[in-house]
């Protein structure tokens, strides 16, 4: 299944996209898709719904992001091995991870908005993973079966905030917008291996990031066990695990970063894709 929430922000209605494309509304079976909708029997319920049986979503309204509830946004650096190469850094022993505030996901083609003073704005196309059962000191072999789904995850970064501004990297992570996640969220039966996925970004038509979720130093399975081990994860959090090379910061034969408006499209084999428009901080933030 590939599931949804569209609507104005905050408005959000549970919907559903269907195998001819449409969106087809779930409102009038669940009230969203939250904590427990992601669970083994929620899903399982939804999946034995025809979709024809459901009304047709008219037009082509906004997508937010694609669950609700999220408690926990952790996320992992350097965890592929070109990228890492790329940064002129060692190849980490255990995951590096941190978390990205929950106050900057939004909806995929949400416009993405440059912080107050900044002056390195990145991008980041990641694989992101659902959590549907709360998993604590879960071993690798469980680790799959705690995954309600993926989505696309854009983990814009500041890299001045990030690296020279002291402490950890949190800073430079968290800021309003730097989180645009779906289009949808995919269930595990249809994406298969999730170490088989290529991925892509282009800053204004320009193809600069094109790798692959083979390239991931610790898979899906390892991430999910490691986090395990230092926070519960709950259903409705979102893990974004890292990226390929081609990020702003690495390229040659000097960075370049995003500007105003510059157009950022992104995407994942089998999990859609992104359109953001970059725009300036503003007192009032994005209107």
């Amino acid at each position: 299944m590939k599931l949804l929430r569209y609507g104005p922000p905050g408005q959000e209605r549970p919907g559903l996209l269907g195998e001819d494309g449409q969106i087809r509304d779930l409102s009038g079976v669940i009230a969203d898709l939250g904590p427990a909708e992601l669970s083994r029997e929620g899903l399982e319920r939804l999946k034995a719904l025809d979709p024809a049986s459901l009304p047709v979503v008219a037009g082509a309204p906004r997508l937010g992001v694609p669950v609700a509830g999220t408690r926990k946004f952790l996320a992992i650096g350097l965890n592929y091995a070109d990228h890492a190469a790329e940064s002129g850094m060692p190849i980490p022993a255990e995951p590096i991870f941190f978390t990205k505030a929950v106050s900057s996901l939004q909806g995929p083609d949400d416009p993405v908005m440059i912080p107050r003073g900044s002056q390195k704005t990145d991008w980041e196309v990641e694989l992101g993973v659902v959590i549907g059962e709360r998993a604590s000191y879960v071993t690798e072999a469980e680790a799959l079966d705690h995954v309600a789904g993926y989505c696309v995850v854009h983990d814009v970064s500041e890299r001045d905030f990030q690296l020279n501004r002291g402490g950890t990297w949190d800073k430079g992570k968290g800021c309003d917008t730097f989180g645009p996640t779906g289009p949808w969220l995919v269930t595990p039966d249809e994406v298969g291996d999730p170490q088989d996925l290529s991925m892509w970004l282009e800053v204004n038509g320009r193809r600069v990031q094109d790798g692959s979720t083979r390239t991931m130093i610790f898979g899906v399975a390892t991430l999910v066990s490691y986090l395990s081990e230092f926070v519960t994860l709950e259903p409705g959090d979102i893990i974004c695990t890292g990226t390929p090379p081609g990020v702003g910061m690495g390229q040659k034969p000097e960075p370049w970063f995003l500007k105003a408006g510059d157009v950022v499209t992104l995407g994942i084999e089998k999990l859609g894709a992104q359109r953001q428009d970059v725009v300036a901080w503003s007192r009032g933030g994005i209107a």
